[in-house]
């Protein structure tokens, strides 16, 4: 969106506000530990957010939201992303997530209940992956059995963010194993200080901790912590997740035009012998290439936010831009490797409130792989995609 999208005073006011707000040096403080000096920065700037409006833009304003209109909410990721504010991660399920679950599938209780509270800084996690059901989620094993007024859940999750510090989890499980998989699974609110709830940082290979095992054993959950309707799980998780699809690529496609600037200011950094990488002929190859990826992937992102006002939900368009992303931010950290030089080598923590796109391209190359496999791996995604775009024949099921 431009100043020609009639909301340039808009746009102004709140690229002032963030100018006069983000904190300085906010990058350079924090390691690679999720410690408590950072859940207070995070804790603290969600307050800031808040007395700006801009904490939960896209919440109704009866819920305490912004309120803001789906051109408003655009104009507000581009503005923080150029800006290079700190991504609130800490609270991207609770704000996301769990809000787009509560408002389509909640019941005005659990509303009342968890809504103020996440904005007050309640963190949220999600219990969906296992080790055994990743890409095929709705082959998940953990079981609830209802007795009386609680499900007794016993099952594992993996590549939980945040789950060592998170009050609440989406969490779901299989409610009745005889049902086809897909219309056996619940969907619960899971509070995570609950007895015979454990969860085991993750150690990843460029030494950040952010995902975790999580071990249920004999948990409790009361009936009332129930979403919708027993067994109707999967669907609720599909239809709330895909809702916040399209403004969350739109962010990371405003973060990848920032880190092409970054690669720029690499090509063209003078050596000790006066010459900058810009002048050799292959490299200027390269980055205009990629350049014109980021061009292409901003604009699928727009095209994929006008369905998202048309329709009122992503398609299959969504699988298109996460296989897209993914690789181009693959080969992108890997070109700025080969530019950074051994120099890039010799870090060994980025930010934790960093994006994938830091700076600290050894460590962003690295990190990079995991969009591969997150949120379905790019193997699924394009089965998605030959089936739901191009009409292709399903698999075929083994017997």
């Amino acid at each position: 969106m431009t100043s020609s999208d009639g909301l340039s005073d808009f746009r102004a006011e709140v690229r002032a506000w963030a100018e006069n707000h983000i904190p300085v040096g906010w990058e350079s403080r924090f390691g690679v530990a999720v410690d408590d000096e950072f859940r207070t920065f995070q804790r603290d700037w969600l307050r800031t957010l808040r007395t700006g409006g801009y904490a939960a833009p896209h919440w109704a304003k009866e819920w305490g939201g912004g309120g803001y209109s789906l051109a408003e909410q655009i104009v507000i990721f581009e503005e923080f992303s150029r800006l290079n504010a700190p991504p609130l991660r800490n609270y991207f399920v609770a704000l996301n997530h769990a809000y787009a679950t509560l408002m389509h599938a909640g019941n005005d209780e659990q509303r009342q209940r968890h809504l103020p509270a996440i904005l007050d800084g309640e963190v949220w996690c999600q219990g969906f992956s296992e080790p055994g059901a990743g890409s095929d989620l709705a082959g998940l094993r953990t079981r609830a059995v209802r007795t009386g007024d609680v499900y007794v859940v016993n099952g594992q999750k993996v590549w939980s963010s945040r789950a060592a510090f998170a009050d609440r989890c989406l969490l779901l499980a299989r409610t009745d194993p005889k049902a086809p998989k897909r219309r056996g699974i619940s969907y619960f609110l899971l509070d995570m200080k609950s007895p015979g709830v454990e969860a085991r940082p993750i150690r990843q290979a460029t030494g950040a901790a952010e995902f975790c095992e999580v071990f249920l054993t004999d948990v409790e959950v009361p009936v009332t912590d129930l979403v919708g309707e027993e067994n109707d799980g999967w669907k609720i998780a599909q239809s709330t997740l895909s809702a916040e699809r399209g403004l969350a690529q739109l962010e990371l496609s405003e973060r990848m035009a920032a880190a092409m600037s970054m690669v720029e200011a690499l090509i063209r950094e003078r050596r000790s012998d006066g010459r900058s990488a810009i002048d050799d002929d292959s490299v200027r190859e390269q980055f205009v290439t990629l350049q014109t990826e980021v061009v292409l992937f901003r604009r699928l992102c727009k095209k994929m936010v006008e369905d998202l006002v048309r329709r009122g939900g992503t398609g299959p368009e969504s699988s298109i831009v996460k296989v897209f992303y993914s690789e181009l931010l693959q080969r992108m950290m890997a070109f700025g490797v080969s530019l950074a030089g051994l120099d890039t080598h010799r870090l060994t923590f980025k930010p934790v409130s960093a994006g994938y796109e830091s700076g600290r391209w050894m460590l962003d190359y690295i990190d990079s792989f995991g969009w591969v496999i997150a949120g379905g791996t790019n193997e699924i995604q394009r089965s998605l995609i030959g089936e739901r775009v191009l009409g292709l024949p399903r698999e075929p099921v083994p017997t």
